[in-house]
């Protein structure tokens, strides 16, 4: 087991690697720490938070295709929304309660 303070960061890390890029990058933090890490909490929050990425992704693909039916514009702004506000919330869980890992709602678990 890492130490707790370790835990935090790399666990923070992984949730907060979206507000680094839109990118790539925001999915290759969160793989990065689940194959360095040896701590099962770290792997976990790893692994959710890379499962929200990808979705992320999805849901913004689905969106811009419905921009054609005009109910797309506003989803996306949700979406924006969303991709803000839920990473910040995990963060905050993680750095307040670091023994348990965050699992996001409503969303697909595919890792």
């Amino acid at each position: 087991m890492e130490d707790v303070g370790q835990r935090k960061i790399l666990s923070a890390l992984s949730h907060g690697a979206i507000f680094f890029s839109s990118t790539i990058v925001s999915i290759g933090i969160p793989i990065a720490i689940l194959l360095i890490s040896h701590d099962a909490v770290v792997k976990a929050n790893a692994r959710e938070s890379l499962n929200f990425h990808i979705n992320l992704y999805i849901y913004g693909i689905i969106f811009g295709l419905l921009i054609f039916v005009f109910i797309g514009i506003p989803l996306l702004f949700l979406l924006l929304a969303v991709s803000w506000i839920m990473p910040i919330i995990a963060i905050i869980q993680v750095l307040s309660d670091s023994n348990v890992p965050y699992r996001y709602p409503f969303i697909f678990r595919l890792a």
